[in-house]
């Protein structure tokens, strides 16, 4: 079973100085999953660049409720964004914030800002 937890170093070979890192885990949904598909790929792409140890992953809304508790962050594509509240109502218990994609970053597949949106809901 994951843990969301990875062994990282920070360079140096010394066992003391090396530490443990927090992934950070976001989940896009869309009505099937293939439409943020390649949306995902230009997230992870700009985490790459940054050096961010983040996992993205699309799912369809019919996979919402299996799916949502592996995550830390929730966003919608545009969509399936009238069901934001729905979909908010059902992650309330777990603290796991949802949030609808801009419509432009989201069309003109801006990786950069819908990553820097979906860190910026995870505590």
């Amino acid at each position: 079973m994951e843990t969301g937890f990875r062994f990282v170093s920070n360079g140096d070979e010394n066992p003391h100085l090396l530490r443990w890192r927090k992934m950070k885990t976001i989940m896009l949904c869309c009505s099937a999953g293939m439409s943020t598909s390649m949306l995902v790929k230009k997230m992870q792409a700009e985490a790459e660049k940054r050096g961010l140890d983040v996992k993205i992953d699309a799912y369809g809304v019919s996979e919402f409720d299996e799916q949502f508790p592996h995550y830390q962050v929730v966003l919608l594509g545009p969509q399936v964004k009238y069901m934001l509240e729905s979909l908010a109502e059902k992650t309330l218990e777990q603290g796991i914030p949802v949030a609808a994609i801009d419509m432009m970053d989201y069309g003109m597949q801006r990786g950069d800002k819908v990553l820097d949106f979906a860190l910026s809901l995870i505590k």
